[in-house]
């Protein structure tokens, strides 16, 4: 197993690539990559590979976010390979740590084949669920200076409407999506129900007072 002085090391060149604020600053990766931590202690799963591809996993934001490449999962998959051959990290994990990456993308819908990748996906995932989440929407919102809530657009438990119809709306387009069923291990699967519980009650508070109830 590698030190900790290397994932420090890796940490650094990694965060080389992303700018101050928004909903995918470092801070997503540092969660990412503890959470990701705390999913293997109960997986049969290679540690280094698990560490690399999350510390790893979105240095292409910035670049799909600017227009520099369409898919920052696939354009980073093949900006960590060049990094891990760098840092000597070993050459027979390489490839896991780069497949990893690949398909580590919830919306494309791709079932990760591996153990380190399914792990990365959940953790991923669970990031887009909990008080963090509600925290990143509204962010979020107010950066794109998209109105709270719409009460005249109607939606269901799932809103099939544009995402941009409201940060509440939003919440129904795309998190609630994440169903605590949708994930690959027992222990994302877990933190996963209290995390989903906790936006539908907040939602469900959102509108009563919305409604002047509360």
């Amino acid at each position: 197993m590698l030190t900790d002085q290397f994932f420090e090391e890796l940490r650094a060149k990694a965060e080389k690539h992303f700018e101050a604020g928004g909903s995918h600053e470092f801070s997503h990766v540092e969660r990412v990559y503890r959470l990701a931590i705390t999913i293997s202690e109960n997986e049969d799963a290679d540690l280094d590979i698990v560490k690399a591809a999350a510390l790893l996993h979105d240095i292409a934001r910035e670049k799909e976010e600017s227009g520099k490449c369409k898919c920052h999962a696939e354009e980073g998959s093949k900006m960590a390979e060049l990094i891990l051959k760098e840092c000597n990290f070993p050459k027979e994990k390489i490839s896991k740590v780069v497949y990893a990456i690949k398909v580590h993308r919830h919306s494309t819908n791709i079932s990760p084949e591996t153990k380190e990748a399914a792990i990365l996906q959940d953790a991923d995932r669970l990031d887009a669920l909990g008080a963090i989440t509600i925290a990143r929407m509204f962010s979020t919102g107010g950066k794109m200076n998209r109105p709270l809530y719409t009460p005249k657009i109607p939606f269901g438990k799932v809103h099939k409407g544009s995402y941009s119809d409201s940060t509440i709306h939003g919440f129904y387009a795309k998190i609630l999506k994440i169903t605590p069923d949708t994930f690959k291990t027992k222990k994302a699967k877990e933190i996963a129900k209290g995390r989903y519980k906790y936006v539908e009650e907040f939602l469900d508070r959102f509108i009563k007072e919305w409604k002047g109830e509360e």
